[in-house]
């Protein structure tokens, strides 16, 4: 995997600002948490986030999720990765992520892209960004617009795997 090419669904409040401190409660909420199979998780993604109820119903297979900083805070809940992989998602970009959610993207093997740095103005759900592995650059139409921390060798060989415990 050289780069990962996607539209993007920015997660914004209501003043035009990454949303920061999403934690694994509104990603996905504790009443679903008897749904163990994961296709059925994906319709309550993040619909336990104001003004996000009918995310399930907009975001399209193959997009990235864009938050602010300390995305997934709180809980060890695994639904609240695989709702995302459950529609079809490429990743998550956020400017910083929960210690807990962290460790679990990266076991299930979805690409999570911590954003260094980015240009305000390409922040747009819809906008189609290529997320550059080898670089850590952040490209529109091949103009570097951001940087992300690149991949660990480790990140890079579970994503490959498809999760942590097919590397064993």
């Amino acid at each position: 995997m050289k780069k990962i090419t996607a539209e993007i669904f920015v997660l914004k409040d209501s003043e035009g600002k990454l949303i920061n401190d999403i934690d694994t409660d509104m990603i996905f909420h504790n009443k679903y948490l008897s749904i163990v199979d994961i296709n059925l998780m994906g319709q309550y993604a993040l619909d336990n986030l104001e003004g996000y109820k009918d995310f399930s119903k907009k975001v399209q297979p193959g997009m990235i999720v864009v938050a602010g900083e300390n995305f997934g805070a709180g809980s060890s809940r695994q639904q609240a990765v695989d709702c995302f992989i459950s529609l079809n998602l490429q990743g998550v970009a956020a400017k910083s992520f929960g210690a807990i959610y962290k460790r679990n993207i990266i076991n299930t093997g979805f690409p999570m892209i911590e954003i260094l740095d980015i240009a305000d103005d390409v922040l747009e759900t819809g906008k189609t960004l290529d997320f550059d592995i080898e670089s850590g650059e952040i490209l529109d139409c091949g103009k570097t617009v951001g940087h992300f921390k690149k991949f660990s060798t480790v990140q890079k060989d579970i994503i490959e795997k498809k999760g942590l415990l097919n590397c064993i």
